[in-house]
Parts: structure tokens; sequence; C-alpha cells
């Protein structure tokens, strides 16, 4: 048994047993974590040399990259989510005592951490593709914050949307909203250069002025409307992810 306080143990335990479902799945690893760097490839030297940029394509492409390597990881954790409204677990928890909030942290905080592995990994091999950013110390630990933050959003959001599946099989069809929105982004071209209405929708969907924080922070040059932007879209999404997946969970359990 533990000897940290309910429900902090509680929500040890569950981080334990996540990751270790997490490591036991290749699928899971290959799309969180290998696949993001496939379309790094794809897109820095197969496609980049076709865009016009104001900066060496690497450098423009990183910090979408990085977003969306946060969206990939996302399907593995609804469906966990549903299959263990589904499959009776939840039931057994019940029957062992342990603290309803520990179930859905512990699916967060391993969505979170497996969002952050796979952005290691996406700037790891963009340093290797000679990616050379401008940020200073404090530069980077702003970006590391908002990655956590995008990815606590995300988390919350992708649990309440696992939750309000039937299916495992749906639930992982949900977050694939989330997976192509940054191809519908500033991510990999200006949204300036995109057509009437596309455009539109590039410039005020959420990841953009995320999107565009992290280029500003890895240039050194942080731009304070789209900070502020950013900040608000993280943070609302991950209040109504959370509001949502404990209403859900509720009802559900």
């Amino acid at each position: 048994m533990s000897t940290l306080p309910t429900p902090l143990g509680d929500s040890a335990a569950m981080l334990r047993r996540n990751l270790k479902h997490t490591m036991r799945s290749p699928v899971t690893v290959f799309q969180a974590v290998l696949f993001p760097i496939v379309i790094m490839f794809m897109f820095v030297h197969v496609f980049g040399g076709a865009f016009d940029v104001d900066a060496e394509y690497i450098d423009y492409a990183t910090p979408g990259l990085l977003v969306m390597a946060t969206a990939y990881g996302l399907g593995a954790t609804a469906t966990a989510v549903n299959s263990d409204m589904t499959k009776g677990i939840i039931n057994r928890f019940k029957v062992m005592d342990v603290s309803r909030g520990a179930v859905l942290t512990g699916h967060v905080v391993i969505t979170t951490l497996r969002c952050l592995v796979a952005g290691a990994a996406i700037l790891s091999v963009a340093f290797a593709m000679g990616f050379r950013p401008d940020a200073g110390a404090l530069d980077w630990l702003g970006a590391i914050g908002l990655l956590v933050l995008l990815s606590l959003a995300a988390g919350w959001l992708t649990v309440a949307l696992g939750l309000a599946a039937k299916t495992a099989e749906s639930a992982g069809l949900a977050t694939v909203p989330l997976i192509m929105l940054p191809f519908l982004s500033s991510a990999f071209v200006p949204a300036e250069t995109m057509g009437a209405g596309v455009r539109q929708f590039a410039e005020y969907q959420p990841f953009t002025p995320v999107i565009e924080t992290l280029r500003g922070l890895l240039e050194g040059n942080p731009p304070a409307g789209d900070a502020i932007a950013a900040v608000a879209w993280c943070t609302g999404l991950g209040l109504l992810g959370y509001v949502w997946a404990v209403s859900a969970f509720r009802k559900r359990a």
C-alpha cells in the first residue's frame, strides 16, 4: 500500500499503470513520438523547398512541429480512457476505494509526459537538421511552459472526449480534428499566403497563436498579442476539458 496520502498516492499509482501501458504499446509510442519525426523529414526535406518563408525552413517549421507532436499522441489517451469506462475497470477501482479523481489525473499526466517526450524528440532531430534558435534562457523557459500548458489542456480535453464517446474506436476518431488543426494553421506556411476562408480559419483557430508564440520565443522575440491569445486558448480549453471530464465521469461512474 502506498505511503502517500490519498488521492496523491492513488494518482501516482494510476500514473505508473498508464506509463506501463504506454511502454507496452509500440503503436502508441510510434504515433506519439516517431510519426511526428517522419512528418518533420517529409516537410523539411521533401516539401520545404517549395515554401516561401522569411527564414530557414527548419527554423520556421519547428514550432509548428512541436505543436503537431503534442496532438499526435492524443488518440491513445481517448481510447484508454474509454476502455477504462467500458470494460469494468472503474468498477474494480471503486471496490478498491481508489480516488476517482486519480483515474482522470493519471491519464492527463501521462498524456502531458508523452507530449513533452515527443517535443524533446522533435527538438533533438531539428537540431541535427540545422535548427539554430536565438532564444535565451527565459525564452526557453517560456517555450517549455507554454508546451506544458498546451499539453495539459489537450490532455483534459482528450480525457473528456474519451469519456463522452460510446466506444473505444469512436473515442480515437474524436481526436482527429485536434490532429488536423496544426495542418490548417501557420505551422508550415504563413497564414497570409492561404486562400480566402482558409486564411481566416488559420488566423483565428487555437493552435496558430500557440505556434506564433513558440516561433517568437525561439527567435528571441516573443509577440505579446499572440502570447496572450495562446495562454487564453490553452487555459480556456483546459478548463472546458476539466469541467466536461469531471461531469462525464460522475455520470458514467
